[in-house]
């Protein structure tokens, strides 16, 4: 063998022992054609043998939205700080369902892409951050809806409720990106997780309805009783969806404070999620 091919240089090394904080960003960034390509394939693959396709973008926050206002507004009177009702609750529901949508989807990802991970390589990051990006699709949809309705309640004010919005608009790219990691990181450590127990499965769909009464989405921070607000105040999404509603409907109890912290929680939600994710992927083909 000459020294030539001997000193030569690989584009990619594969190892069958790597660090437990090795995560090859690099690699993700060569493999963002691939990332792509996974986004696409989960929007068609959705939607595409379904009647009304798209519109169930629009279809679900609709009916949730009447369903709550009828519910919690109507019957239960529960506060919703003055705003109108429609929109009190349409705000919390678009930015709750990106979150559950990264968190249940990539949840799975193990167990729905076994076929995949068992016969080629790629890194494996690639496919719960596929469904991230995939769900900021229906999210752009539901934000939309969302504006539209600012703008009818804005021309059609209902007597007694009122909203404007405050500077705190500027923080949405940081909310989505917030919601986008903590969804993501939650995913990747039950994700992990279910490789060795399967039951986790069953508990995930239930468990995200549970955690939404424990979040902000029907009830404003407000309203919440004294003793109950400090466990309210450490889910990391009650922060978000109360920044998110200050920012465009200017009610909400929001501080930079409040969202540091959530911040906080979220990287190391993502960091434990991305370490655990890393050990498991080595050797989960053979456990599940």
């Amino acid at each position: 063998m000459d020294n030539n091919s001997q000193s030569q240089d690989w584009d990619l090394v594969i190892k069958g022992h790597t660090s437990l904080f090795d995560v090859k960003f690099k690699d993700l960034w060569h493999y963002r054609d691939l990332l792509f390509l996974f986004v696409k394939r989960d929007f068609v693959s959705f939607y595409k043998q379904t009647v009304l396709g798209p519109l169930w973008f629009f279809i679900q926050p609709i009916f949730t939205t009447i369903v709550f206002s009828f519910v919690f507004g109507n019957l239960a009177g529960i506060s919703t700080d003055g705003l109108p009702k429609y929109l009190f609750y349409l705000t919390g529901i678009t930015a709750w369902n990106y979150f559950s949508d990264c968190l249940t989807k990539t949840s799975t990802v193990f167990k729905d892409n076994v076929n995949i991970f068992g016969k080629v390589y790629f890194p494996r990051l690639i496919m719960p951050l596929s469904i991230v990006v995939s769900n900021l699709v229906r999210f752009g949809v539901q934000f939309f809806l969302m504006i539209c309705m600012m703008a009818y309640f804005y021309f059609f004010p209902i007597e007694g409720t009122s909203f404007h919005v405050t500077n705190g608009v500027l923080l949405f790219p940081v909310l989505v990106i917030l919601m986008a990691l903590l969804g993501l990181g939650l995913g990747l450590i039950i994700t992990a997780m279910t490789t060795k127990y399967r039951d986790l499965t069953f508990l995930v769909t239930f468990g995200v309805q549970l955690l939404m009464y424990g979040t902000t989405i029907i009830y404003p921070l407000s309203a919440a009783p004294e003793k109950y607000k400090v466990f309210l105040e450490y889910n990391p999404m009650t922060s978000i969806i109360e920044a998110f509603r200050y920012g465009f409907l200017g009610r909400g109890e929001f501080t930079l404070w409040s969202l540091s912290r959530s911040a906080l929680i979220t990287l190391i939600i993502l960091f434990a999620g991305i370490v655990i994710f890393n050990r498991t992927e080595k050797n989960f083909v053979d456990t599940i």
